[in-house]
């Protein structure tokens, strides 16, 4: 089935030094698939609405909702006229109703539209914007949301206008990340600028929003924002810097500048170096899991681990083309897609040490470093030997897709949903649970209808 939908595009044959993996792939669990169809477009967005229920958007401007067990189509939402340019999901917290898991949809038609998920209805829509809106978050703590355009706003959840800022540039905020303190940061090109919500004195529900700072250290355009815990948050340019900042006081705690540069990792992959040109550099993705920092970085994904503050663990080319998306799963284990149309699974594994070779000192004679160094080599040499070197193992190799994948979200037991530039989603399912599941319901129709024998009605029992 997988190989049917590749059909002729096969990337195994075109030369590359991208790590492969046999048809044997063992530990990827993904062997069935759902191919779901109804968007005409590119799609870019996925987001998990709960654990049963997701939402898709893209460049058709129409907004599914989907059944991540089933890959039943539950709702097809229709009101913007323009391509999504942002997605968020907001559940409603209101003591005097019950519970309610919204959406919220920007295009750029430059309307915002509230959606109800349960129903399908269009809850709110505004189309006050002077341009389009390119971010959205949701502060659940305050019960409000946030949009990021060529201003910054603050909304409740019937779409009121509480306060917004004055216009702060025509290339907009392009990303945005909650801070402690009633704190967010926003990306404004090569700005990282720190905003305060200040709640009105007077008991209403209105909202002033006070810029705090203006933080200045990248030299390039910031392209990936995200938070790690309350103390620490991290940003990445389009020029590969990597900067970790204090959450609270929003000072620098460390960097990484070279990511292309094999000579600054020299335990992980030495042989194959990047080029140095922007598009190869960018940092198009990060996450984490308040541990480490996994950064998306041209065709390769990185693992920065913040108490150490340096890279542990990188594939340089972990596929023939940039990778737009990373996620890490709960058992070191990681999952990237990339324009080349691929999903890839990786494992995080510690190296076996060698024991250490003895640095020849002829070299450093010749400069003068011998005799002067030995303390400072004998200690290098003990921190090496007590440091873990990891890697990353390629485990998975999803082929589906047959452009660009976007992002995925991954639904734990009920597998994993990519979408992608073909305009489909595809649902993978982890074929041992699938059958599985299949036998057992197999078993309960022969038991309600009398045709299953005593020993295997006391085993479903």
């Amino acid at each position: 089935l997988i190989n049917s939908l590749v059909g002729g595009n096969c990337r195994c044959c075109s030369k590359s030094s991208v790590q492969t993996i046999g048809e044997e792939q063992i530990q990827n669990p993904y062997t069935e698939l759902l191919v779901l169809k109804g968007h005409q477009d590119i799609v870019r967005f996925l987001v998990q609405i709960d654990d049963y229920r997701f939402a898709s958007a893209g460049d058709d401007g129409i907004i599914f909702i989907w059944n991540a067990q089933t890959g039943e189509k539950l709702y097809e939402l229709h009101g913007h006229t323009h391509k999504i340019t942002a997605i968020a999901p907001f559940s409603s917290s209101d003591v005097t109703e019950e519970n309610t898991d919204l959406i919220i949809t920007a295009s750029a038609d430059r309307t915002v539209i509230v959606w109800d998920c349960a129903s399908g209805r269009q809850v709110q829509k505004v189309s006050c914007f002077h341009s389009t809106v390119k971010c959205l978050t949701v502060l659940q703590r305050l019960n409000v949301w946030l949009s990021g355009g060529s201003d910054l706003c603050i909304w409740n959840r019937k779409l009121d206008l509480l306060c917004k800022t004055s216009h702060l540039t025509d290339a907009g905020i392009s990303a945005l990340v909650e801070l402690p303190k009633n704190c967010v940061a926003a990306a404004v090109g090569k700005e990282l600028i720190i905003f305060r919500l200040i709640a009105s004195s007077n008991g209403s529900e209105g909202w002033n929003i006070l810029e705090v700072k203006r933080l200045v250290d990248h030299q390039d355009n910031i392209s990936s924002l995200v938070s790690v815990n309350d103390l620490t948050f991290v940003t990445g340019s389009h020029i590969g810097e990597l900067i970790v900042w204090d959450a609270l006081d929003w000072t620098k705690q460390a960097s990484e500048c070279n990511f292309w540069d094999s000579s600054v990792h020299p335990d992980v992959q030495p042989e194959i170096k990047l080029s140095q040109s922007p598009h190869e550099t960018s940092v198009q993705h990060l996450t984490s899991d308040e541990e480490c920092v996994f950064a998306a970085v041209g065709k390769g994904i990185y693992v920065y681990n913040l108490q150490m503050k340096r890279v542990i663990a990188c594939q340089r080319t972990a596929h023939d083309s940039s990778v737009l998306h990373i996620e890490k799963l709960p058992n070191r284990q990681l999952i990237s897609c990339s324009e080349d149309g691929s999903v890839r699974i990786w494992e995080l594994r510690e190296k076996q040490q060698l024991p250490a070779e003895p640095v020849p000192t002829g070299f450093f004679n010749m400069w003068g470093f011998g005799r002067a160094n030995k303390q400072a080599n004998q200690a290098a040499k003990k921190m090496h030997e007590n440091t873990p070197v990891y890697f990353l193992e390629l485990v998975g190799d999803l082929i589906g897709h047959s452009s660009a994948v976007q992002m995925f979200l991954y639904f734990g037991e009920l597998g994993l949903a990519t979408c992608s530039a073909d305009h489909l989603i595809i649902l993978w399912k982890d074929g041992e649970r699938e059958s599985s599941l299949r036998s057992l319901t197999l078993f309960r129709k022969l038991a309600q209808n009398g045709d299953l024998h005593p020993e295997k009605k006391s085993i479903l029992k």
